[in-house]
């Protein structure tokens, strides 16, 4: 098999000669700032599946963001902000030490974790993403081993990812009572 030199950069024929291209010479630039919009994947704080194919029974996501494109902070379901730092650090340790995904936090061995990166602003940087275009936050992928799970993905039962762990609670003072 051969080696992946790049992530960043596509192999692209032009004119009967290779030139390599970079991942943001294939994003669309436009010289007018566009109207953002409420993201259409987004339900109360989660993330819905954006993407999956039935054939191989993947399915990608957001797991988790910390700041939408926009930037603001997202709160989630018990009003908690996840800085984009911790965030970085907990999706490591994710994949670093578990890569399963479970049913419903109630056992595990539904799926294997087949992608996993989180966007921060300097990846996006050096990716040549421009700022605006992408939020800060993990981007995941999963393959549904569990075929009750996945007929569950399938008929919209599981439309989202959650991630599950643990964390300290620190109070965080808000900008408008200073």
């Amino acid at each position: 098999m051969p080696a992946l030199s790049s992530i960043s950069k596509w192999l692209h024929r032009e004119e009967g000669s290779e030139k390599v291209k970079k991942f943001s010479d294939f994003i669309k630039k436009s010289a007018e700032p566009q109207k953002k919009e409420p993201a259409s994947n987004v339900i109360k704080g989660r993330f819905k599946i954006a993407k999956s194919d039935d054939d191989k029974h993947l399915a990608f996501g957001w797991a988790n963001v910390a700041i939408r494109a926009d930037g603001e902070e997202i709160e989630d379901w018990q009003e908690d902000i996840i800085e984009p730092e911790e965030l970085e650090n907990a999706a490591y340790q994710y994949v670093l030490l578990y890569r399963e995904g479970g049913e419903m936090h109630e056992r595990g061995g539904a799926a294997v974790l087949v992608e996993s990166v989180v966007f921060t602003e300097e990846k996006m940087q050096a990716m040549g993403i421009p700022a605006g275009t992408l939020p800060i936050g993990w981007w995941i992928g999963f393959k549904v081993t569990d075929e009750d799970v996945w007929e569950k993905v399938k008929d919209g039962t599981y439309p989202m990812f959650s991630i599950e762990g643990e964390a300290e609670r620190v109070e965080v003072e808000d900008e408008n009572t200073l």
